[in-house]
């Protein structure tokens, strides 16, 4: 019997206050952290069903739903598909505007800004696509950005004749001005869009999003953020950033399920971007245009819900600093190692979960190949040498287990000899 189906029992023989009504998921997580005498990630591991033939450093590309959240999202699958085209054509829009409603409170935005997407590709390359360029518009953005959006810019500068220029952030900046000062330097009058990273993919590099918003809007300059890896793994709120536009992936650190994301436009940005698919329902100054992508798996927009039960039920600082903890864990003990070399800067304001190292003397393909194949440890070769990045991406969870770390570790001290 499952640990929490187990206490439940108990607590209904004992006949407690908490018996006599269903318990949230926040009881429930905060009573086994109370009653079990064991440590609080233990019992939050025990959420997880993982795959045991090896260790998972690689969530940063999509990160499993824990226990409740896919029963309940499994609950939503056969429901709605009971329900089928009732569904469809009743409340699927009802639902879909509640739970945007809940994603804006988290993200901390209004919700007339916010809507539902499949992914943060989708989100920005709707805005991306979505601007009116003309020939000799400029675009600056950084060789350390994510590749799907680079191609979308070069696909309007072939199409369109836009000039997009790109910068390189350094990897352990001195301070947010250094930062800063990069974006600056590229701007010239012709620049209308910026795209920055919240959090850098292949390193976890955490930008100062709003100085560089600030600075850029002093310039007359729009800046969207590809903040795929902040949703649910750093604590922000949007309204706060001062940029004009926001992507994200709910698949990641929310744990929601696979075509979850959002996309945020600020209101009075909203009327001059064109829908990627044509839309005749809505108001140009409504962000539901941006929205019409076609038949969409609705059960993902029900199940985003129980996403957000499970997280907020830890809570963004408790889980923040289990994140940094987790990376801090194994950046520590291999930092002074001669021949490893750590590509992410690691002060708590630069850095969470994710991190990126390389061994001298082996290349990221052949590193990544011998964690798994010899030390069944699965993690991603990151080799970009125009991002100057060369190494192997670690991305723990909330279900990383310091003996899993430890493993690790041991594995990076032989290979660096």
């Amino acid at each position: 019997m499952h640990k929490r189906t187990f206490l439940k029992s108990l607590l209904l023989a004992a006949g407690t206050p908490l018996a006599s009504k269903a318990m949230s998921l926040k009881d429930e997580i905060d009573f086994i952290a109370r009653s079990s005498g064991h440590d609080y990630w233990e019992n939050i591991r025990s959420d997880y069903d993982t795959n045991t033939d090896f260790v998972n450093l690689e969530n940063g590309y999509y990160s499993m739903m824990a226990r409740p959240v896919m029963e309940a999202y499994l609950k939503d699958i056969r429901y709605t598909n009971r329900e089928a085209s009732r569904y469809m054509r009743t409340v699927q829009f009802e639902n879909k505007f509640k739970t945007r409603d809940r994603l804006a409170d988290l993200v901390g935005c209004n919700k007339d800004e916010l809507i539902i997407t499949r992914n943060t590709t989708e989100s920005l390359d709707t805005i991306i696509s979505g601007i009116e360029w003309k020939a000799g518009d400029e675009a600056v953005v950084a060789y350390q950005d994510y590749g799907s959006m680079l191609d979308m810019f070069k696909q309007q500068e072939r199409r369109y004749g836009i000039v997009v220029k790109y910068v390189s952030v350094p990897p352990h900046p001195k301070s947010d001005a250094e930062i800063v000062s990069v974006y600056e330097k590229a701007i010239t009058p012709r620049t209308r869009l910026l795209m920055v990273c919240h959090m850098i993919n292949i390193t976890g590099q955490i930008l100062p999003i709003k100085k560089i918003c600030d600075m850029a809007h002093r310039k007359g300059v729009e800046v969207m953020v590809d903040g795929a890896h902040a949703v649910a793994h750093i604590d922000f709120r949007i309204n706060d950033l001062n940029c004009d536009y926001y992507g994200s992936s709910l698949h990641k650190w929310l744990g929601a399920p696979l075509g979850a994301g959002i996309l945020y436009v600020r209101k009075d940005r909203i009327r001059k971007i064109w829908p990627l698919f044509g839309e005749g329902a809505y108001a140009d100054d409504d962000i539901r245009k941006l929205n019409h992508t076609g038949t969409n798996p609705v059960a993902v927009d029900l199940a985003i819900n129980h996403a957000i039960d499970y997280h907020q039920a830890i809570g963004i600082k408790r889980k923040e600093e289990r994140l940094r903890f987790l990376q801090h864990y194994w950046t520590k003990k291999v930092r002074k190692l001669k021949k490893v070399k750590l590509n992410t800067p690691l002060d708590d304001n630069r850095s969470c979960a994710i991190a990126n190292f390389s061994i001298e003397g082996i290349a990221p393909s052949d590193l990544s190949k011998i964690l798994f194949e010899k030390y069944r440890i699965w993690t991603v070769a990151i080799d970009n040498a125009q991002a100057g990045v060369q190494g192997v991406r670690v991305t723990p969870h909330l279900y990383t287990g310091t003996a899993a770390l430890d493993k690790f570790v041991k594995a990076i001290t032989e290979l660096a000899g």
